[in-house]
C-alpha cells in the first residue's frame, strides 16, 4: 500500500509539475502544445505558398494586368484574380514586422481551424491591392501566438504584406481596443488600410485589439520583366 502511495504521490507531483511548466511558458511565452501543432501547419503553409507563388500569376494572368494602366491598379487586377482561386484555410502571404520580429505565413479565412495554422485573413474585407481596409486576426497566447506584441506596435513601425502578386509596405497608425461587435473598424476609409486584430486583454477574449496601418508604398510587383514600385 505504502508503495502504490508512493508511486501516486509522485505521480501526481510530476503531474503538477508538468501542468505549472505549461503555464509558465504560456505566461511568458505562448502556449506550448498548440504551438507545437501551429509549427507543423506552417511548414504545410510554407509549402502550400511557394506551389501558389509558382502558379500565380500564371502568363495570362500578368497580360490581364498590363492591359491596366497604372501600377496600382494593375497590382488590383491581380489580386482580382488571385482572390476567387483561393479556398478557406489556404496558405496566401506572408506578414512580416520586423519591429516584433515577426515572420510568419497567413492563411485564408478566421475560422479556428483557419487560425491554427497563423495569422488568417478576413474573408470579409479586400486583398491587399483592392480598395477598402484589408484585415489580418491572429492569436496572442496560442498556435505560436503570432500577434502576441501586437500592442507594442508604434505609429510609423513597418508591416510587409507578401503576396504571391506584389509586397506591400504599410506603416502603423496607432492601437486601439474595441469591442468585439465593432465591426467598424473594417470600414472603408478613402485609402488602404490594413487592420491586424487579436484577442484583449492576454488570456481573454472579452475584447479585441486593433492596430492600423496606411499603405506607402508597393513594391516587388510580379509582373515579369523590371519590378516596379508605387
Amino acid at each position: 500500500m505504502d508503495r502504490a502511495l508512493h508511486i501516486l504521490s509522485v505521480a501526481l507531483i510530476t503531474a503538477g509539475v508538468v501542468i505549472l511548466a505549461d503555464v509558465a511558458a504560456t505566461l511568458v511565452w505562448q502556449e506550448p502544445t498548440s504551438s507545437l501543432y501551429a509549427s507543423v501547419k506552417q511548414h504545410d503553409a510554407d509549402s502550400e505558398l511557394v506551389q501558389l507563388e509558382q502558379a500565380f500569376p500564371a502568363p495570362a494572368d500578368r497580360r490581364v494586368a498590363r492591359h491596366v494602366h497604372g501600377r496600382p491598379q494593375q497590382v488590383g487586377t491581380l489580386a482580382d484574380l488571385l482572390e476567387p482561386q483561393v479556398q478557406t484555410g489556404q496558405a496566401i502571404g506572408r506578414v512580416v514586422i520586423p519591429v516584433i520580429g515577426l515572420d510568419i505565413i497567413m492563411v485564408q479565412g478566421t475560422n479556428t481551424a483557419d487560425l491554427a495554422q497563423g495569422p488568417g485573413h478576413y474573408a470579409s474585407t479586400p486583398f491587399p491591392g483592392q480598395p477598402g481596409t484589408t484585415a489580418i486576426a491572429g492569436h496572442r497566447t496560442t498556435y505560436l501566438a503570432p500577434f502576441r506584441h501586437l500592442d507594442a506596435l508604434k505609429e510609423g513601425d513597418l508591416v510587409e504584406i507578401e503576396m504571391p502578386y506584389a509586397t506591400f509596405d504599410y506603416r502603423i497608425q496607432g492601437t486601439r481596443v474595441v469591442e468585439p461587435t465593432d465591426v467598424g473598424i473594417l470600414d472603408s476609409v478613402g485609402y488602404q488600410r490594413l487592420v491586424l486584430t487579436a484577442c484583449h486583454p492576454l488570456y481573454s477574449a472579452s475584447q479585441r485589439l486593433a492596430a492600423f496601418a496606411k499603405l506607402e508604398r508597393i513594391r516587388s510587383v510580379a509582373l515579369g520583366g523590371e519590378q516596379g514600385s508605387g
